[in-house]
C-alpha cells in the first residue's frame, strides 16, 4: 500500500509540473497583455515601450509605485501609475491611473479588487461618468488638491452605500499623483529616475496578485 501510494503521489507530482510548466508561458503572456492595455487606456498615444521604463517613484507614504512614461518621439505626454490602497471594504484595490503633463487625470483602470459585487465594484465606471461631474475624477488638476469624498469636506460624490470603497479608491489615486509629481519634476529638471523597475519589482507585484487570488 506505502509503495502504491508513493508511485501514485510522485505521479501527481510530476503531472502538475508538466501542466505548470505548459502553462507559465500563456500566463505570462496574458499578464503582460493585461498591463499593456491598462497602460494604454489611461494615457495618450505613444509610440516607447513604458513597460521597458518603468521606475519606481515613492508615492508619500512609505512605499514606491510602479510609474511607466509614455512618450512620443522623446517626448513624454504622460504617465502611467500602478497604485493601490489596502483600505477596501473588501481589502485591497489597485488600479492603473493616467495623467497628462499637466497634473490632470486622463483615465484609470481598475486592476483588481475585491470589493462587493453591485456596490463597491462599482468604481470601475462611477468616478469616470462623463454626466456626472461631481463623481469623475476625469480632468481633475490634482495640483489644485487632493481628492476627498463630498462626506469628508471634499468634491468628489462617492459611490452610494459605499463610501469606504470610494476612500480607498481616491487613496490610491492621490498616492499615485504623488509619484507622478515626483516623476514629473526628474523629466523638467533633466534628471534620470534613480529607481529603474527592476524585474524583482514585476515579479513581487505578480507574487502579491497570486496571493492575493490564492485568498
Amino acid at each position: 500500500m506505502f509503495l502504491s501510494l508513493s508511485i501514485i503521489c510522485l505521479t501527481v507530482a510530476v503531472l502538475l509540473a508538466q501542466a505548470n510548466k505548459m502553462t507559465a508561458k500563456p500566463i505570462a503572456e496574458a499578464k503582460a497583455m493585461k498591463l499593456q492595455n491598462a497602460i494604454s487606456e489611461v494615457v495618450p498615444l505613444f509610440d516607447n515601450d513604458p513597460v521597458a521604463e518603468a521606475y519606481l517613484m515613492p508615492d508619500g507614504s512609505g512605499d514606491s509605485l510602479l510609474v511607466y512614461p509614455a512618450k512620443k518621439g522623446d517626448e513624454v505626454v504622460g504617465y502611467a501609475i500602478n497604485s493601490s490602497s489596502n483600505n477596501g471594504f473588501g481589502g485591497e484595490i489597485q488600479i492603473m491611473v493616467g495623467f497628462d503633463i499637466e497634473d490632470r487625470i486622463i483615465n484609470y483602470a481598475v486592476l483588481q479588487h475585491a470589493e462587493t459585487p453591485g456596490l463597491g465594484s462599482k468604481m470601475a465606471e462611477w468616478f469616470k461618468n462623463p454626466e456626472k461631474q461631481s463623481q469623475s475624477v476625469i480632468g481633475r488638476d490634482l495640483s489644485q488638491g487632493t481628492l476627498i469624498v463630498s462626506k469628508d469636506g471634499g468634491t468628489v460624490d462617492a459611490i452610494t452605500a459605499s463610501t469606504i470603497t470610494s476612500r480607498a479608491f481616491l487613496e490610491a489615486i492621490n498616492k499615485a499623483y504623488l509619484a507622478y509629481s515626483d516623476s514629473k519634476a526628474e523629466a523638467f529638471s533633466g534628471a534620470t529616475p534613480t529607481t529603474p523597475a527592476s524585474e524583482e519589482a514585476h515579479a513581487s507585484a505578480e507574487i502579491k496578485e497570486e496571493e492575493k487570488n490564492n485568498e
